[in-house]
């Protein structure tokens, strides 16, 4: 298989293991899931001009803004896994292991605590919101179970398309 097809595949499949945790989260924590619209609004006002915002969820809505946040969720963790089989080479799809699927769950949480939070106003690493600690510890299991998400798709991707 191909490096292209196997990033999608991972990354789909890692990034649809995160989307599941968040259901499990909401229903058995009563944490609310991410609202992937406001990333689609601020990625939206990127074009414009605007990368930074004192509050992403007080800017006008842009029509489409859930498909383009929920498309950018998925593209980005696509991404991660084309980043995760380039570092460790495509042989990690024929023989995943936990270790270099981890790192890069894990160390994914930068583009959130770095970017995407001091963009949409929250803060470095959720610093200006109600309760930052809590909220990096959420970022941190969710990259974390991403991480296992991307060993896991490496596995069922193997699985299925190994001859």
């Amino acid at each position: 298989m191909n490096f292209v097809a196997s990033s999608f595949l991972v990354g789909a499949g890692a990034t649809a293991v995160i989307d599941l945790w968040a259901i499990a989260r909401r229903r058995l924590l009563g944490i609310p899931p991410p609202d992937y619209g406001l990333v689609g609004r601020w990625l939206a006002h990127m074009p414009r001009g605007r990368f930074r915002h004192d509050s992403i969820a007080a800017v006008s809505p842009i029509p489409g803004e859930r498909l383009i946040g929920w498309t950018a969720h998925y593209l980005i963790g696509i991404s991660f896994a084309a980043i995760l089989l380039g570092v460790w080479g495509p042989a990690w799809i024929h023989r995943p292991t936990f270790g270099p699927a981890l790192v890069v769950g894990i160390g994914s949480v930068a583009a959130p605590f770095l970017v995407m939070q001091p963009g949409m106003g929250a803060g470095i690493a959720a610093s200006r919101t109600p309760r930052p600690a809590a909220a990096r510890i959420q970022s941190l299991v969710t990259h974390a179970i991403f991480g296992l998400g991307l060993y896991a798709a490496g596995w069922a991707t193997n699985f299925l398309y190994t001859p």
